[in-house]
């Protein structure tokens, strides 16, 4: 079995966000050098939201290529989906999906060592992105968000390089099994459920945040305001 790898990898910088006033980093660019790695992630990648984007928990973006086949079905007249970069992904990868990645999974990828913290939340910024009023339910509801690393060793990766699994501390957690908890109704507000993955050392803050909130509260959080704008 051939192993998982990065089938391109993008980095951006801030501009303006299609045509309105807003600042984004979404629009990634395709590089083909070795790109060096900090805590932050690469470091020729920025973001404009340093309160939703970015961060130790979110320092480096992936997403699954085989998604893309999804996507191009679903809606074949977006141009942006003809090639990787288009969801903002820094790693575009093969042989890896939601489904088969599990939360705090450690890969060795190049010379870094990067932890799986969360699924991507998708925000209202998609939707300008691809010009479609709805991108970020339609990936919200899809469940083929990507997901984000944490750096647990600095270094430096390219494109090609493969991604071996070396620790799986919580095979029983799948990203998709983590975003139907989030995203669906069924179990959303299992208290044993959520007290299960409060438990889990490797989640990020944010969703701990969440899963807290809904055992105080017995409510789903409104997604309205991340989701459209």
């Amino acid at each position: 079995m051939k192993k998982p790898l990065i089938s391109s990898l993008h980095a951006g910088k801030i501009q303006r966000l299609a045509n309105t006033e807003y600042q984004s980093a979404i629009n990634k660019k395709k590089v083909t050098d070795s790109q060096k790695v900090s805590k932050l992630g690469l470091i020729n990648d920025e973001q404009s939201d340093k309160i939703n984007h970015g961060g130790e928990e979110k320092a480096v973006h992936q997403y699954a290529f085989e998604n893309y086949e999804y996507w191009k079905t679903s809606l074949p007249e977006l141009p942006l989906l003809e090639k990787s970069g288009a969801f903002g992904e820094n790693i575009s990868s093969l042989g890896m999906t939601e489904e088969t990645v599990m939360i705090g999974d450690v890969y060795k990828i190049g010379s870094c060592v990067l932890e799986v913290s969360q699924a991507r939340q998708p925000c209202w910024k998609l939707n300008y992105h691809f010009q479609c009023s709805d991108m970020s339910l339609r990936v919200q509801e899809s469940l083929k968000t990507g997901w984000y690393y944490r750096v647990l060793e600095e270094g430096s990766l390219k494109e090609g390089d493969t991604i071996e699994l070396i620790d799986r501390p919580y095979p029983e957690y799948s990203l998709t099994y983590l975003l139907t908890i989030l995203y669906k109704k069924e179990n959303c507000l299992d208290k044993e459920i959520l007290n299960k993955l409060l438990k889990i050392k490797s989640l990020a803050l944010s969703w701990k945040k969440i899963f807290s909130n809904r055992l105080e509260n017995g409510t789903i959080e409104n997604w309205e305001k991340r989701l459209f704008k």
